[in-house]
């Protein structure tokens, strides 16, 4: 079972601690332990629980571009990029450049949007679920396009480029694995049978019934298109609460193994602090 965190707020200023020794210290001890991902959120506007939108929020490939300069070993990506906040080619651009200059340890987490607020506040395009999920698509097809070297022109539905180049190329052939978050039983699971290298569903409590249920729908949609459903790795976002000790942690991932999950993702309320992400960077020993 992989362990890894995900930094959604950016308020280390309430803490006393400036915000780029703040993320250099939580790389770092991430890099220093078995946590295997270091993700950051990609929003623009701060919506987490207890927060405001005014609340500090860093644009997702900046910060991961920091990240990797400040690590060495541990892998990074976004959970999850809103396809349509960037055209496609700038997006693959700068997920392929993170992974040059992080040695090739880049995710390429993507879904299809929802937060219509922020598009709203910022002026950023959100069309229609069904155009969502075609971008989305469309996306993934020109990131394999681009990172194979093929610089033939790229023509689809909503997206048209006469000459897509990407050099450098990804450290490591065939790119940066492609993980599509989201739990839509209709499109996005279809879409990561059809596409991903990975999935990403949700802790919820219900004894596990969800998360089973959303496996067995990936797993009938990767019979029906050919695709061998143990090569997708299957991921979990989870909370770690106040207080909880990394041996509670470890076991809430053993029961999530048994239901077919390869890799938690913590979250945290609040900004990372030493004692949730030492909770954590024990629990990864444990399991590794």
């Amino acid at each position: 079972m992989r362990l890894s965190i995900t930094i959604t707020d950016y308020n280390w200023t309430a803490e006393g601690v400036a915000l780029p020794t703040a993320l250099r210290n939580v790389v770092r001890a991430a890099d220093e332990s078995s946590i295997d991902t270091v993700w950051v959120a990609d929003h623009l506007l701060q919506s987490a629980p207890g927060t405001v939108p005014t609340d500090p929020y860093l644009e997702a490939y900046a910060t991961l571009g920091f990240l990797a300069a400040a690590s060495e070993r541990v892998r990074l990506g976004t959970l999850v990029t809103a396809a349509t906040f960037r055209q496609p080619a700038l997006l693959i651009k700068a997920v392929t450049t993170v992974d040059r200059l992080s040695g090739g340890r880049v995710w390429f987490g993507i879904g299809a949007g929802y937060d219509r607020g922020e598009a709203s506040a910022l002026g950023l395009p959100l069309p229609p679920a069904p155009e969502r999920f075609e971008r989305l698509a469309e996306t993934v097809h020109l990131a394999r396009q681009m990172w194979a070297g093929d610089s033939r022109p790229f023509t689809g539905r909503h997206y048209r480029l006469e000459q897509p180049i990407s050099s450098p190329p990804p450290v490591h052939p065939p790119g940066p694995p492609v993980l599509i978050g989201g739990t839509g039983e209709r499109r996005t699971l279809r879409l990561v049978a059809e596409l991903a290298d990975a999935c990403n569903l949700f802790d919820i409590p219900d004894g596990g019934r969800t998360v089973r249920h959303k496996l067995e729908v990936l797993s009938r949609h990767c019979a029906e298109v050919g695709r061998s459903y143990p090569e997708i790795e299957k991921t979990v976002s989870t909370r770690v609460t106040g207080g909880e000790d990394a041996g509670s942690l470890v076991e809430r991932c053993r029961t999530l193994a048994g239901y077919g999950i390869d890799h938690a993702i913590v979250l945290t309320d609040g900004p990372w602090a030493e004692p949730a992400l030492a909770t954590v960077a024990s629990a990864a020993e444990m399991l590794a």
